[in-house]
């Protein structure tokens, strides 16, 4: 008989708290800067939530009916992934854009590699990519209060001054949900509250990120400048919201900072050496494909040696 254990499949630890409960609540502490955008943009950023999360979850559920897969739209993870779509979306995106991008992430990432748990980036921040490549000029036109104008970052990379406060308080430019550095904390305390995240990703993104401008940046440790550089763009829906995505970042703990650091280093050079002002999504998206080799470069090693045994010539 053979006497080689058979474990079963991991999760191994087991919780009360349900993978819908996590969902869920990501969802309710994105609330806020939703709020935050519907109010900025109006109808348009209302019509652009609603389109994303209904063709998430219509996707997933004809897709799982098709293939004659479980129905999982239950546990919440389809509508989170169109809500953080459509948070990545500017406000003017048309309705047949939502819609083609939340199909892409529920189908072509997220069901077609095996559902939830087995897709190898965040479903939602591929969609936002492959909509910014197909549709760049869409994908970049921004208005406020009516007006088509540039973004903070965008002011900012140029040289010119921006306004550090509206940035904070979501009075700018930008995605629907990307504006309101207040709205995006109070909703990251939350998950951190409740244990659904820690800061070991979040906090390593960012002050990996506040290292590299700061000393790249060409303005010191001018603080004006890093606060708007943090307020500014998705680094924050990122670093709390994307960033820690339970099945797009590693496990371990070291793996997780060393996650983290990548992504503030590749923000940082993107923003500031590449030809677009962003650089969170793309960070993630690459990010996202290394993990596993940090995961492989990180593993803690297993206390004790294994003695071989050695057998003479015969």
């Amino acid at each position: 008989m053979s006497d080689l254990k058979h474990v079963s499949s991991s999760p191994h630890i087991r919780s009360k708290i349900t993978t819908s409960n996590i969902m869920l609540m990501v969802i309710i502490a994105l609330l806020p800067t939703t709020a935050v955008g519907i109010w900025n943009f109006g109808v348009n950023a209302l019509m652009n939530v609603v389109v994303c999360v209904g063709t998430a979850v219509a996707s997933e559920f004809i897709y799982q009916k098709l293939m004659h897969k479980k129905v999982t739209i239950n546990d919440w993870s389809a509508a989170l992934t169109g809500l953080l779509l459509a948070l990545n979306l500017p406000p003017k995106a048309t309705w047949w854009m939502s819609a083609l991008g939340s199909i892409f992430a529920i189908i072509i990432v997220k069901q077609i590699f095996g559902g939830l748990g087995q897709n190898f980036m965040n479903p939602a921040l591929a969609a936002r990519c492959f909509l910014l490549i197909s549709f760049t000029g869409r994908m970049t036109t921004f208005t406020y209060d009516g007006v088509s104008t540039a973004t903070p970052l965008a002011l900012l990379k140029n040289g010119e001054s921006v306004n550090v406060l509206d940035m904070v308080l979501g009075r700018t430019a930008g995605t629907i949900g990307e504006t309101s550095a207040v709205a995006l904390l109070f909703g990251a305390a939350v998950l951190l509250i409740m244990g659904i995240i820690d800061l070991k990703i979040p906090a390593s993104y960012i002050l990996s990120f506040v290292v590299f401008i700061t000393i790249f940046g060409g303005h010191g440790f001018d603080l004006s400048y890093i606060v708007a550089h943090l307020a500014g763009g998705g680094l924050m829906l990122g670093a709390f919201f994307m960033a820690t995505d339970y099945v797009t970042s590693p496990i371990t703990a070291k793996g997780q900072i060393v996650y983290g650091i990548l992504l503030g280093v590749l923000t940082g050079i993107f923003r500031l050496f590449g030809g677009s002002a962003e650089g969170v999504s793309y960070a993630i998206i690459f990010g996202n494909l290394l993990v596993p080799l940090i995961e492989r470069v990180t593993m803690p090693k297993a206390f004790g040696l294994e003695k071989k045994e050695v057998r003479g010539n015969e």
